[in-house]
């Protein structure tokens, strides 16, 4: 099935509902690209979405950042 995201917004529960009962997908085509809507063969088989990994945000013990302070440091109002 093919829809414009109009259509899909206006009557996307439906919609979803469809994929789940007769498991044939829906199309969406947005700015040339066009997406999948599908039910997945399940949860465990799916890959996890790939996240980058970022050794180098935290610089020291992660455990120092939930004890930080900065209540003498934040004022509320004026440059918010």
């Amino acid at each position: 099935m093919h829809v414009t995201p109009t259509e899909l917004r206006a009557d996307l529960y439906r919609l979803l509902d469809g994929v789940i009962a007769g498991g044939e997908p829906i199309l969406v085509r947005r700015g040339g690209v066009t997406l999948r809507i599908a039910v997945a063969a399940s949860a465990e088989s799916s890959p996890p979405l790939p996240r980058p990994l970022r050794a180098d945000l935290i610089v020291g013990d992660p455990e120092d950042l939930v004890h930080l302070d900065w209540s003498n440091a934040w004022k509320a109002g004026g440059d918010l």
